[in-house]
């Protein structure tokens, strides 16, 4: 048929090209996307939804915003609802309940390493194991017992060397009871120090990143986490071999070594290197 009409049939084209987006594309848009709910004023941010966030940016490979994410995590205003419009609640980003899980920490921890992005990496360390409220859940659950237990020693020795006061006939039973008091006292004290001098001073667990001389126990202990941590980020980016450590070249491994060494920690510490000592 000629004429206009099959003109006007020959200029319409029936087929539709659809632009599929490339892989890369459509991760970055999904990962854009889960970080927009997160980040939504009126999402709050539980441990299960900060758990599902690290999986899905760490299957996607993009850990840029996992450091910013952990400070929500403790910082983020909560939405509370009442007869008005949505109040939103400041957050102590230094409390205890606001501390980050380790187990979650170390998850998002390996996405960074696995995505070879250092400045990721860190950041998700001071977000984490370097904030105060990581600080004072660690001494809620690992200090309150043991404190607890030096405080009852003194009142539970007491009551045992009286009792065992009854059972000699040399001494006055006050003298006897002060006696083993002080005695029982001496052993407990001097052998569960001895206990936790080695427990805090031991270095067989450090590779590569070990405390710089003088810093007090109590700051080690406290710090331990971000150590171990720091330690781990070494050795992945780093070299793998043991007698190439040290050998490390680049501004970005530079500036990691001098970070850890405002830390109070050394990389590398030469006496403690493979065939150094």
């Amino acid at each position: 048929m000629d004429g206009p009409s099959s003109e006007l049939t020959q200029s319409i084209d029936t087929t539709v090209v659809l632009d599929h987006p490339r892989p890369s594309e459509l991760a970055e848009r999904v990962s854009e996307a889960a970080f927009v709910i997160v980040s939504h004023p009126d999402v709050v941010i539980t441990p299960q939804v900060l758990e599902i966030y690290l999986d899905t940016q760490a299957r996607l490979g993009r850990v840029e915003t996992l450091p910013h994410v952990l400070g929500l995590y403790a910082s983020k205003p909560k939405p509370r609802r009442s007869r008005g419009p949505l109040q939103h609640l400041e957050q102590n980003p230094d409390r205890a309940a606001n501390a980050v899980d380790p187990d979650l920490v170390d998850k998002a921890l390996n996405a960074a390493i696995e995505a070879k992005n250092l400045d990721a990496a860190i950041g998700i360390i001071e977000n984490s194991y370097a904030t105060k409220a990581f600080i004072r859940a660690k001494l809620l659950k690992k200090a309150l017992l043991p404190a607890s237990a030096v405080v009852a020693t003194p009142i539970a020795v007491y009551l045992l060397a009286s009792n065992l006061s009854h059972l000699q006939n040399s001494l006055d039973q006050q003298t006897a009871t002060a006696v083993a008091t002080a005695g029982i006292l001496a052993y407990v004290g001097f052998t569960g120090w001895m206990g936790a001098l080695s427990v805090i001073t031991q270095n067989d667990h450090m590779k590569r990143v070990t405390w710089a001389p003088g810093i007090p126990l109590k700051e080690r202990w406290i710090h331990e986490e971000q150590r171990a941590a720091l330690d781990k980020v070494a050795c992945s980016f780093g070299f793998s071999q043991a007698h190439r450590f040290g050998e490390e070249e680049g501004a970005d491994f530079q500036a990691l070594r001098e970070f850890i060494l405002c830390k109070g920690m050394v990389l590398d510490r030469v006496e403690l290197m493979e065939g150094m000592s």
